[in-house]
């Protein structure tokens, strides 16, 4: 293998796996796009590449400036990272209810983190990050939410892969949070496969499953309306926080995948696709790992404990 220029440059090209034994149709085969093997650990390291480095050639992100973003964890990191290899500080708001691995990270990279009431959810966040922005306009804001390199970073990378790899797939799932892996994949692979579906995971409408959106609750990102993202989705499917809990310890102890809990809840809305279809081939996003996470007790305590905890703790 040639060496690489720069940690940046090992940024996608993540593996798939297959993990059909999962699937309760054998004739529907489950495939695994592992996204927590990205050098910062999650599908985020894409968006953040993409955002910084497009901020870098337009002219909005200077030599030396200071970058501000919100995030529950994963963009944040991985902005974090990128920011300290170009030599940027960086601000990461995020909810005090974050897994304390989370914080830890950030601090590895040299980010301020300022944390934001922990039941305001990454929406509190994202409001105080605006706010602070709106005072600094010295300051870099990429805004995760409504910045189109969000979803061309899946369009021009994690679409052409997977399509590059399981040609044969006929549905796509994924979380819904900025939108951005389910509007970038999803536009690609339809411009080429007309009949491919397109499935976003939500909690339900009222309940706290952080790091993923339901439309319902009223707030739908910039990116999900830019991109046309009623005409990009076929469905969406329902994941409670007790589910993606149970899919996760599933992925680990079944097929040694150590993931995150929204990777879980992937996984579980990928399950109701294969028992609602005859035949087929999903491919589902794995987020991020489960090192993030080992604090929190969701991989060994009582489920009912885990389940409890989730409503405290911002897993995603």
């Amino acid at each position: 293998m040639v060496p690489m220029e720069s940690v940046l440059d090992l940024i996608g090209n993540t593996p798939v796996v297959d993990v059909s034994r999962l699937s309760p149709n054998p004739r529907v085969r489950l495939m695994a796009k592992l996204e927590g093997q990205n050098p910062f650990g999650s599908v985020k390291d894409r968006i953040a590449k993409s955002m910084i480095e497009t901020a870098i050639k337009d002219g909005t992100l200077q030599p030396g400036q200071r970058l501000i973003e919100p995030s529950s964890g994963n963009t944040g990191i991985a902005l974090a990272a990128i920011a300290a290899v170009k030599g940027n500080p960086i601000t990461i708001l995020m909810p005090e209810s974050v897994s304390i691995e989370r914080r830890q990270m950030l601090s590895v990279f040299g980010a301020e983190i300022i944390l934001t009431p922990g039941e305001e959810g990454s929406n509190g966040a994202v409001r105080r990050a605006e706010a602070m922005a709106a005072d600094h306009p010295e300051w870099c804001f990429l805004h995760q939410y409504r910045n189109d390199a969000n979803p061309r970073a899946h369009y021009e990378g994690t679409g052409p892969e997977i399509l590059r790899d399981v040609p044969e797939v006929t549905h796509f799932v994924a979380g819904l949070g900025t939108s951005g892996t389910l509007m970038g994949v999803g536009r690609y692979l339809k411009e080429r496969m007309p009949d491919v579906k397109i499935v976003a995971v939500e909690p339900p409408l009222g309940e706290r499953v952080e790091g993923l959106r339901n439309l319902d609750e009223g707030y739908i990102p910039p990116i999900f309306e830019n991109w046309h993202g009623f005409d990009v989705l076929d469905r969406k499917r329902v994941v409670r926080p007790r589910e993606s809990i149970e899919m996760t310890r599933r992925l680990v102890r079944e097929c040694g995948i150590f993931a995150g809990i929204s990777s879980g809840a992937s996984l579980a809305g990928a399950l109701k696709v294969a028992s609602e279809i005859d035949e087929g081939t999903i491919v589902f996003i794995v987020c991020d790992g489960g090192w993030k996470y080992l604090s929190t007790g969701a991989y060994t305590d009582d489920l009912d404990a885990a389940e409890a905890a989730a409503e405290k703790i911002i897993y995603f």
